[in-house]
């Protein structure tokens, strides 16, 4: 069983960058696309197109797979599922990891922000390191998603709220500690894939 780690957008750095290393204990590959090019608009198209790609290449196409996102690729996340069902590759679950939900429709990453968080919320970026339309710009349409179990993995204080919204989706959360991460992550992927 494979689980693509999709990295946070625009090149920043992981928080967690142990989160693979429990994976292969519990029987899951990890795999860690790599993922550029969104730092031009559309920048969200561009890092759904790029995530696929790199996929593509890199997992068998009958390999079960989980797709697990981390920080400011939450949000993208049901597009690149939506991806991979075009592909006709099969994926068993969705992780969000610190990250804002995706939304039906197209909305912008500002609208999520703002209707996820009491406080208009954080996208795993800094302000000032974004290029301009990044928080403004209409992300890729989502509709009929989700199409397999999701879970949610808080570590970040910040985002309980966010959490929250997923427990009220039916989503199984998991608060835990950067530290131990991996472990819960794993526990998550495990149980995602028996529900599947």
């Amino acid at each position: 069983m494979i689980a693509v780690l999709l990295p946070p957008t625009l090149g920043v750095p992981t928080r967690l960058p142990g989160l693979a290393d429990g994976l292969p204990d519990h029987g899951f590959t990890p795999v860690r696309p790599e993922v550029g090019g969104d730092d031009q608009p559309p920048y969200g198209t561009r890092y759904v197109a790029r995530a696929s790609l790199e996929i593509n290449r890199l997992v068998d196409p009958q390999a079960p797979t989980a797709l697990v996102a981390e920080g400011g690729s939450g949000p993208l996340l049901g597009a690149v599922g939506q991806a991979q069902r075009a592909a006709h590759r099969p994926v068993f679950g969705y992780v969000l990891v610190d990250a804002f939900l995706p939304q039906p429709g197209s909305p912008t990453r500002a609208d999520i922000a703002k209707s996820q968080s009491p406080e208009g919320g954080e996208t795993g970026t800094d302000a000032a390191d974004e290029p301009d339309g990044y928080r403004t710009e209409p992300l890729p349409m989502l509709s009929d998603w989700p199409d397999a179990p999701c879970g949610y993995v808080l570590t970040d204080p910040a985002l309980v709220h966010v959490a929250r919204l997923a427990e009220l989706r039916g989503w199984t959360v998991r608060r835990t500690v950067p530290e131990k991460a991996s472990e819960t992550l794993a526990d998550l992927l495990t149980d995602l894939r028996g529900m599947a």
